[in-house]
Formats: structure tokens, C-alpha cells, sequence
């Protein structure tokens, strides 16, 4: 594995920023952005939605729309479900049997406690499961609100966190996972929930074990590095939900999986794990030429459980400031990037026809930066499909 090389902090932001494909070289669609970074944490939809189009082929044209990753959902090619830590995600069908097979039992172990206080013992677990699995199986997919009348014609609670952990159960325990998104009346989209086995044919149900889960801590480990790093292992094991021997253990066998992938760096006294072909730049001296993209400054808005900071943990703070960031005014506010450091906050609302962006700079924009806020507003726009404004 090669190692020795220094990064500075530029170059730390800069790598990050190519290898997770918010700089070229772009995935090719939402699908291959979920391929690149195995899982991409999605609790927001709406704006999670933007961090797979951001990072798919960029200009127009080819636009990837907020349509095209609504139709990945939902024809199922990417799943939406409780994975690797007790929030949402966006995961690729290929990926996810593996991918519950290391993280469920963890989650059902974290999520004891609040078993135990919405009363979901075994029995009512397996009792829920079974109604949930009937009233959206044959393709019935159904909204959160529908299955909440549906448990509590059954008996079991049908609103407050006793709901929400008995779905989230049944997701762990591989029974639900998201469906075709629908339109309300008024035109809100809904998420829905399907039949793990009618969505993903074929997934295996049991837990990994033996050189079965051995492989999948190699791939997890080659992968999480290959796409985000520089990144330490306790960066991976906090974001994995696995434990730093599990992380480590994966690194090695991710060197048996694909001798000389990835490599090492040291700065500020810890060692960062990344792509081997990023150290080499580094060594070679021609780090800055090869991950360069466009004139300066570069503004990026994106998700505040963007990948980009939730990737990270102990190796956070190279973002430049802490998110998500939550005002008086109701939250949580969004993540302004310039040339890679946390410079602002946004979100959007919606007026008539027009997207409106509230975005909130921490310092006062240069005329270079407003211009780069303007067209990254302007690109917004097009992935929605409508008038995005300033306010």
C-alpha cells in the first residue's frame, strides 16, 4: 500500500471534492453517483434528490432532473431505507443485500432501547412485520399514512415514535424498503414503501458471516476510501456504523481485493486512507494540475447531510464550520460551499411557479462569488424544472 506522502488542507478539500464528483470527472446518472459512494444519507428527499443530480453529468445539455432521480426511485434501481446508521439512505439494488447484512444487527442493537419503550418486543415485531408485508405485497406499495391506518386497524399504534419504530423494524429486519414515489392532490411527493422481495428478487434475508462478511468489510473499506477519502478510519467507522477493528480489518482485505487501490497520507498527526492514484499526483508534485476544474471561485450549494460532511467525522473540520445549521426561523438551513469550505447557508421555498432560494452568505459575497451563486442558482433551476430565483 503506498504512504509517506504530507496534504495540506487544500488539498484535502480538493480530493474530496473529485472523488465524491462534485468536480469532473461526473457519474454518468444518479445510479452511478449511488455506486461511486455506496450510500447517501437522504432523510431530506427533496434535497437529496439534488445531491445525485449535482454530481451526474453537469451542463446543459444533459441535465439531470429532480424527474430522472424520482424515476430511479422509483423503478427501483435505487432503494431508500434505514442503512448503516438509524436515518435514510440512498443505496444502489446491487449493493443493498450486502450492505444489511453488515449493518442490521447493529441497528436493531442501537435501536433496543426504543424497542423496548414503544413496547416492540420479538412477537409484536414478527406480528407487525407480517401485516406490513401483506398490505403491500403484489405491488401495493403505500404511502406512510396509509400504513399507519392499515397497523392501527390492527391494534398497533398508529402515530408517534411506537409508528415509526415498528416501520423501521420492518425495514431493518428486511421485510419493507422505499417504493414508487407518489403526488399527493396537491401535488406533494410522498414516499412509499414496498416489499423488500418484490423490489430486489432474490435478496438473501440471513445475516452475513464468515468470508462472506469478510468481502463485504473489504468492498465497504475500498470503496468508502476510494470515494471520499482522504479519510481516516475513524472517519469510516462512525459513518459505516461498524466498529474501527471492523474498518480496519477491511482495508486489509480490500489490499487482497484490489492489490495497491488505495493508500496513505499523514496530516495533523493522523493517517488519512484514499485513492492510491491521489498519492501518486501528490508525490509526483502535479496534484494541483490533475484535480484543477475551471476558474475560481467554484460555489457549490449543497444538502447539509450532504455526503461531503456526513462522510466525515473526526476529519470534519476541514469543511471550515459546522452544519447542518439550524436558525430561529425553523431549519435546518442548507450548506454554501466556496472552492470546498463551508461559506454561507440556503434553502429553497416555493412560490407559484418559482423556486426561491433563501441564501445566507457569512460574509459578504465578492461580485466574482455572486456571479458563481447566480449560476449555480441558474443550474438549480434547471434540475427543478422551473424559475429559480435570489431573495
Amino acid at each position: 500500500m503506498p504512504g509517506g506522502s504530507s496534504l495540506s488542507a487544500e488539498s484535502v478539500r480538493r480530493i474530496r471534492l473529485r472523488r465524491q464528483q462534485l468536480r469532473a470527472p461526473h457519474a454518468g446518472g444518479p445510479a452511478d453517483v449511488v455506486r461511486n459512494l455506496l450510500a447517501v444519507q437522504s432523510q431530506e428527499f427533496a434535497y437529496a434528490r439534488w445531491t445525485l443530480a449535482q454530481r451526474s453529468s453537469a451542463g446543459s445539455p444533459p441535465v439531470v432532473t429532480a424527474a430522472d432521480v424520482e424515476q430511479a426511485v422509483a423503478d427501483g434501481t435505487i432503494l431508500r431505507t434505514h442503512i448503516l446508521r438509524p436515518t435514510w439512505h440512498f443505496v444502489h439494488r446491487d449493493d443493498l443485500g450486502w450492505l444489511m447484512g453488515l449493518s442490521a444487527e447493529r441497528l436493531h442493537q442501537g435501536n433496543k432501547g426504543m424497542y423496548r419503550q414503544t413496547g416492540i418486543d420479538e412477537d409484536a415485531a414478527a406480528a407487525s412485520g407480517r401485516i406490513l408485508a401483506a398490505a403491500v405485497a403484489d405491488g401495493a406499495h403505500k404511502t406512510r399514512e396509509e400504513l399507519a391506518a392499515v397497523l392501527g386497524q390492527a391494534g398497533f399504534p398508529s402515530k408517534g415514535l411506537g409508528f415509526i419504530y415498528h416501520l423501521m423494524h420492518a425495514e431493518i429486519s428486511r421485510v419493507l424498503v422505499s417504493g414508487s414515489p407518489v403526488r399527493s392532490a396537491g401535488g406533494a411527493l410522498k414516499q412509499t414503501y414496498a416489499l423488500l422481495e418484490e423490489r430486489v428478487p432474490g435478496f438473501l434475508t440471513s445475516p452475513l458471516a464468515g468470508e462472506d462478511r469478510e468481502q463485504a468489510l473489504g468492498q465497504l473499506a475500498l470503496r468508502y476510501f476510494s470515494s471520499r477519502g482522504p479519510a481516516t478510519v475513524k472517519d469510516c467507522a462512525v459513518w459505516s456504523g461498524l466498529t474501527m477493528k471492523d474498518v480496519k480489518r477491511g482495508i486489509d482485505v480490500a489490499e487482497e481485493i484490489s492489490p495497491g487501490s488505495l493508500g496513505t497520507v499523514h496530516f495533523d498527526g493522523l493517517e488519512f486512507y484514499l485513492a492510491s492514484e491521489e498519492v501518486g499526483a501528490l508525490t509526483n508534485g502535479h496534484h494541483s494540475s490533475a484535480i484543477q476544474d475551471g476558474g475560481l471561485p467554484r460555489l457549490d450549494l449543497i444538502q447539509c447531510y450532504d455526503e461531503y460532511v456526513m462522510g466525515y467525522s473526526q476529519s470534519r473540520h476541514f469543511l471550515g464550520g459546522t452544519a447542518p445549521y439550524f436558525p430561529e426561523d425553523n431549519g435546518p438551513m442548507h450548506v454554501v460551499l466556496v472552492d470546498g469550505r463551508l461559506a454561507g447557508w440556503w434553502r429553497h421555498g416555493f412560490s407559484g411557479r418559482a423556486c426561491e432560494l433563501d441564501v445566507r452568505m457569512n460574509r459578504p459575497a465578492t461580485a466574482a462569488e455572486q456571479d458563481a451563486l447566480q449560476a449555480e442558482a441558474d443550474r438549480y433551476g434547471r434540475f427543478l424544472g422551473m424559475e429559480t430565483k435570489l431573495v
